[in-house]
């Protein structure tokens, strides 16, 4: 029955989740002389300074597990990481924050307020298309001619899937409790670092690799650098587990959402 509702909700108002979405990608740069461009140069400026870092800096060479890697075969290897962690990171910072930002239409309208999270990762995903686009230049100029990069799209899924249930879950959270906005940044900075965004996962403790291995977004990290780096296609049993865990993540972030829902307009 959530399914359905769910499913019902986000068709009804796919042209208001499109319009939405237009919106906070560009008032992210209005005023700015570069105005979208933005999204295509910050990628590129990091990229740069991760090949600068890597290949400058550090000799060209990765100890780390990596087999000696030049430096911007290093840079695509963490970019893979970033590209993924750099949207869920801004839509978890920003979802305690969404029901309080849109106040207005939560209290004076009936206003389907189980969108907006997903706007949020929509409009996150628009300037992340932005990265991939940059990675798969990038991977093409280092010799990575490989097509199993199509494979991509399908590699997110569940990533993004247990992204919007999290997203649900803050958003409804950071209603009651205030203090959730301020400290999942703090967490989100951590979970950075435990994550297999600089390091592969096998490189983890153990305990750390147990956890990534049924976390959807570090598996997504290596599936991409496994279709865009190496040409192997994903581990189709592990990514089924991943969907699975997606989906659940999903429904549960969806089913909280939407039981704290008629009490918003209370307590913003």
């Amino acid at each position: 029955m959530t399914r359905l509702k769910l499913i019902n909700s986000l068709l009804a108002h796919r042209y208001l989740v499109g319009q939405l979405v237009r919106r906070e990608v560009l008032l992210k740069y209005r005023g700015s002389i570069l105005g979208i461009g933005w999204s295509f140069l910050y990628p590129l400026l990091l990229l740069f300074a991760f090949t600068l870092v890597f290949g400058g800096i550090f000799g060209g060479r990765w100890s780390g597990g990596g087999g000696g890697k030049s430096g911007f075969e290093m840079a695509l290897f963490i970019y893979c990481g970033l590209v993924l962690y750099a949207p869920f990171s801004e839509v978890v910072t920003n979802a305690p924050k969404l029901l309080l930002a849109n106040q207005n239409f939560v209290k004076k309208v009936v206003f389907p307020t189980e969108i907006l999270p997903l706007v949020a990762l929509v409009a996150a995903s628009v300037h992340g298309v932005a990265h991939i686009v940059l990675l798969v230049l990038g991977a093409l100029l280092a010799g990575h001619h490989h097509s199993t990069a199509l494979l991509i799209p399908l590699v997110l899924v569940p990533a993004w899937l247990m992204t919007l249930g999290i997203a649900w879950f803050l958003t409804a959270a950071g209603a009651y409790v205030r203090d959730v906005a301020h400290g999942i940044p703090i967490l989100v900075q951590l979970l950075m670092f435990m994550l297999p965004v600089f390091y592969p996962s096998n490189a983890a403790p153990g305990i750390l690799q147990a956890i990534n291995r049924i976390n959807p977004l570090a598996v997504a990290m290596e599936d991409m650098r496994r279709t865009l780096l190496t040409g192997e296609s994903p581990v189709w049993i592990t990514w089924f587990g991943m969907l699975g865990i997606g989906i659940t993540c999903l429904l549960l972030g969806y089913t909280f959402f939407a039981r704290c829902r008629e009490e918003f307009a209370d307590v913003l």
